[in-house]
């Protein structure tokens, strides 16, 4: 079996490309990337390819995206991007083009690395645009589709950001003072736990749509 990912330089894609190597049913991983990285010249990485591609010229590569299952963890913040419509670009546009794509080549799964309070009708422009991938990624015709909503995210990002990280520390102190029911929605999430669980959906039988919000990734 063949996997293909896309963000797999950030916090979560990095997990994920580790955990997909670690499975002796994958065959090969399918990396694009806007940067290279060395580890595909690391020991454990030899059934990594990877490809450096310009996302906005998508047509120019799109035969290199031929594989069974995508997971798309591509993503970026409002300062990084410079602007709204630069985040949309990297956080709905590439993405979704790239899941038309693989699904016209012959992938039958996709697995979406989300947000906790994704939702196509809520008022705030990012957590807007995650609940409208969700919601036209449906359209394509997987026959396996995977989303996963984490809340904050916690590890080691390869460029920091003081946000995230502050953000995460709050919650971390303020959990004590949430009813049960709400801490393990918000709680902060380790990009490995998510990565596991994102990749042990993939295999999973059951058809159709599975969405696993933070509470259910915890458990999972």
């Amino acid at each position: 079996m063949i996997a293909l990912v896309i963000g797999s330089t950030g916090l979560v894609g990095r997990e994920i490309i580790k955990a997909l190597l670690a499975r002796p049913d994958i065959e090969k991983v399918i990396s694009f990337v806007r940067r290279t990285s060395v580890r595909q010249h690391e020991v454990g990485y030899e059934k990594l390819e990877e490809h450096v591609v310009d996302f906005e010229k998508i047509e120019s590569w799109k035969s290199l995206i031929k594989g069974d299952i995508l997971f798309s963890a591509l993503g970026t913040t409002r300062s990084q991007a410079g602007s709204k419509e630069e985040q949309y670009k990297v956080d709905y546009q590439y993405q979704w083009d790239i899941a038309r794509i693989a699904k016209e080549n012959g992938a039958h799964s996709y697995v979406l690395i989300s947000s906790v309070g994704a939702n196509a009708e809520s008022p705030f422009f990012y957590l807007q645009m995650k609940g409208e991938l969700e919601k036209d990624i449906g359209i394509l015709g997987f026959k396996k589709i995977r989303i996963l909503r984490p809340a904050a995210l916690k590890g080691q990002r390869e460029k920091p950001r003081l946000g995230e990280r502050i953000s995460t520390r709050i919650l971390d102190l303020a959990l004590p003072l949430f009813p049960k029911t709400l801490k393990s929605q918000i709680r902060p999430i380790d990009a490995k736990i998510v990565a596991d669980v994102a990749v042990r959906s993939a295999f999973k039988e059951h058809l159709g749509t599975l969405v696993y919000n933070s509470s259910d990734i915890w458990i999972d």
